[in-house]
C-alpha cells in the first residue's frame, strides 16, 4: 500500500482517538487547516519533521503513523 495512504488513514484515526478537528490539529501544528486535510487525503508526501511534530501533538510514536493496521485497530 502507498505510504501516503497508510500516513494518512493513521492520521485521521488518532486525530479522531483524540478527539480533535482538524482545525484544531492544524492550529497546534500551527499549518492550515487544508494542510491537514490534504494529508488525511494522502496528497502529501509529508517530511520526516512533519512526521515527527504530527506524531508529538498526537501522542504517539512517529512509527505508529506508519505502520500498516487493519480497519479495526
Amino acid at each position: 500500500m502507498d505510504i501516503r495512504v497508510v500516513f494518512a488513514r493513521n492520521l485521521k484515526h488518532y486525530r479522531q482517538l483524540r478527539g480533535l478537528t482538524q482545525a484544531a490539529l492544524a492550529a497546534a501544528m500551527d499549518v492550515d487547516r487544508a494542510h491537514v486535510s490534504a494529508m488525511e487525503r494522502g496528497q502529501q508526501n509529508v517530511t520526516l519533521q512533519t512526521l515527527q511534530r504530527v506524531a508529538a501533538h498526537l501522542d504517539v510514536a512517529p512509527a505508529q503513523l506508519i505502520e500498516e493496521r487493519s480497519e479495526g485497530d
